[in-house]
Formats: structure tokens, C-alpha cells, sequence
């Protein structure tokens, strides 16, 4: 990886982008996974690379969710691994869930290499290299799915998903939570939670308020269920389109304070 100094204004965004290119050489993500980056990163910078209040309600109805099911799953593809694969395998054990690997661009080779990755992070259990069972709707690599994870789950949290399964998997009765930060997106809109936010900034905020949750009084509890029986995906994507509009309305290319490119 090429040294980046750390007083270079797009840091992070650099680091990221040599995490990337350097799992493209590891075949964790294909080449094809740089572009959906891209476009993500875009509409990043457009919201101010900040987590913004849409994405903090989506976070907390998404932690609520995510504990009060039955059989939660992860699925997880090469993009998610690379970007927050020791996260969402922490995720993973405080909720806890199962971790399915499942890829668009699927190989043996590739299903094998993200589980190993997976399990160098931490993770006991990462299903997919067993998948067999197909998900009715999709005519693509994706519906290739474990008889253990994504068919028997009853949620399933599908960070940087393609809209087709996300649509597939509500047709046969899942509840879909996502991360996308293109709020009019398929997935955005078919999910029942989108948490309209970067995945490195989301995961661990899941994390930290699943944590939040579970050490809290029964009162703190009750109104936690409050929030997700009365959340709207549809108010939360509305707000996030109006904040975007907002921040770009804002901007003057000639102050450096709102200069974000």
C-alpha cells in the first residue's frame, strides 16, 4: 500500500480506496466492486461524509429489529468484507447472528476466500461455501443461498445489496434491512430499514447501540420498541433526499469550509 500522509484532506477516502484495490488483488472484491464504491463514495460526499439524524433513526429501528428476531442473518459480499469485515463479525456476535457470504460475481474460489477472510477476523461461523438452496425470483448468482442462514433467517441485514434480492427476499416473507448510501436506490426503497449511511461509519454505530439497548433499563427497552413499531422507511428516505438537496444548496464553492471534494 502507497504511504498516504495522514494531513492529506482526503485521507480516509485514499486509505479506503487502497483497502479496495488491494482486496481486487486478494480476489475479495472483483472489479466491478470499485465502481459501486465509487458511486457510493459520491453520494457520500453530497451528505457531507457525516452520519446524518436519518441514518441515526434507521439505526436504531435496525438494532431493535435485529434483536427481537427470531433468526438473523448477515449477509455479506465482497465490498462489506473489505470495508467492514471485522465490524460486521463483531456485529455479528452481539446481536447475535449468522454470517452468510453471498456474491453477485460468485466463484468457489472467491466464497472461500471471504469466509477465510471473515474467520481471520474473528468469526466462529461464516455459512455460504454450503449454499445450494436457491431464493425463487432471482436468475442470478445471488439466489444461491445456506440452507442455514438467508432461507431460514426471518431478517436479514444486506448491507451495499442489489435491489432484486432485496425485492425477492420480501416476496418470500424476510424483513430487509440495508445500508445504502444512494437513498434512491431499489434496495433503499424496497427495504423495510435503510440506513441511508456509510458502511464504515454504520456498522459500528449498530454495534454501539445494540449495546446501548441490552445494558439499559426495561423502561429504556419499551420505548426502543416504540421507536421501531412507529418507524417509517418511506419518512426516513423522504428526510434523506431533503437533506441532501439542503446540504447542496448550502454550498459555495468559493468558502473552503463547505468545500468537501
Amino acid at each position: 500500500m502507497m504511504r498516504i500522509p495522514e494531513s492529506h484532506p482526503r485521507y480516509e477516502s485514499l486509505v479506503t480506496r487502497e483497502k479496495m484495490v488491494n482486496a481486487v488483488k486478494d480476489n475479495i472484491i472483483v472489479q466491478e466492486g470499485l465502481i459501486a464504491h465509487g458511486r457510493g463514495e459520491a453520494y457520500d460526499y453530497i451528505m457531507g461524509e457525516k452520519t446524518k439524524k436519518w441514518a441515526i433513526q434507521a439505526i436504531k429501528a435496525s438494532a431493535v429489529t435485529l434483536m427481537n428476531a427470531s433468526y438473523p442473518v448477515i449477509s455479506v459480499n465482497g465490498n462489506a468484507a473489505a470495508l467492514a469485515g471485522k465490524e460486521l463479525v463483531e456485529l455479528s456476535k452481539i446481536i447475535p447472528a449468522k454470517l452468510e457470504v453471498n456474491l453477485f460475481h460468485r466463484s468457489p474460489i472467491r466464497i472461500r476466500k471471504i469466509c477465510d477472510y471473515l474467520r481471520s477476523m474473528g468469526a466462529t461461523e461464516v455459512l455460504g461455501e454450503d449454499a445450494e438452496k436457491l431464493i425463487e425470483g432471482i436468475e442470478h448468482s445471488r439466489s444461491y443461498s445456506s440452507p442455514e442462514g438467508i432461507i431460514k433467517a426471518d431478517v436479514v441485514f444486506v448491507p451495499l445489496e442489489d435491489g432484486d434480492r432485496a425485492k425477492a427476499l420480501k416476496a418470500i416473507g424476510k424483513k430487509v434491512i440495508c445500508i445504502d448510501l444512494n437513498p434512491l436506490s431499489r434496495t433503499a426503497i424496497t427495504s423495510d430499514i435503510t440506513i441511508v449511511d456509510n458502511i464504515t461509519r454504520a456498522i459500528p454505530l449498530l454495534t454501539e447501540e445494540i449495546k446501548k439497548i441490552k445494558s439499559g433499563t426495561e423502561k429504556e427497552l419499551e420505548e426502543a420498541n416504540a421507536f421501531a413499531t412507529e418507524y417509517s422507511n418511506r419518512d426516513v428516505l423522504k428526510e434523506a433526499v431533503e437533506g441532501i438537496i439542503e446540504y447542496l444548496g448550502e454550498f459555495n464553492p468559493v468558502r473552503s469550509d463547505t468545500a468537501n471534494i
